[in-house]
């Protein structure tokens, strides 16, 4: 096999790799069965959540992590089942583990399926946050939801991310050992005195 064989397998290779990527968006797999940012309100029922800080990160999605402190930021709730849009829900959002109210809806109904939290300046300080969710039917017991979040802490590259650049490293530096005889000879000194080691 020549170089450009080589160079253009490799480089399908890593393409095919990147666009897989972005399965890897909510948790690593295809759809909500491995998602991070839902909320399991009952068995098999689900409210989808993810936040947003327009001014600091435009276009920027986040769950788990919001990087920044003061600034305005938005929580968005889809509901993954038509019969929740039917309920009044109520959203609150704590400080923890004082439990100090940094938000508050009451109970109203949404039948859009979507609801959208503005929080003009944000949660005011880093440290852990709790997302209250509660359901409020017009007959029986309410039905309660958390989800935790930490908040300051910066942007972070997660460690699905960092695998994926590893990966990508070490599958560049291969092409390249394949593919110059200047770089195969001195990894291969270099692996020789390792081994006599």
């Amino acid at each position: 096999m020549n170089r450009a064989q080589l160079f253009k397998k490799g480089l399908l290779g890593l393409l095919g790799l990147v666009f897989s990527a972005s399965l890897w968006a909510h948790g690593g797999a295809a759809g909500t069965d491995t998602d991070q940012c839902k909320f399991e309100l009952e068995p098999d029922h689900w409210i989808h959540y993810t936040a947003y800080q327009p001014k600091a990160y435009p276009a920027e999605e986040f769950c788990g992590n919001l990087p920044s402190t003061n600034t305005e930021t938005q929580l968005v709730f889809d509901y993954q089942d038509m019969r929740y849009r039917k309920m009044a829900v109520e959203f609150e959002v704590t400080k923890e583990p004082e439990g100090t109210r940094v938000f508050f809806q009451p109970a109203q109904k949404h039948k859009s399926g979507t609801v959208n939290l503005d929080l003009p300046n944000g949660v005011p300080e880093v440290g852990k946050y709790l997302i209250h969710i509660t359901l409020v039917p017009d007959q029986g017991e309410r039905l309660d939801a958390h989800m935790s979040f930490q908040a300051g802490k910066g942007q972070q590259v997660s460690r699905n991310s960092i695998l994926l650049y590893v990966f990508f490293a070490f599958a560049g530096l291969y092409i390249l050992y394949l593919s110059n005889a200047g770089f195969k000879r001195k990894v291969d000194e270099i692996l020789g005195k390792i081994k006599s080691v």
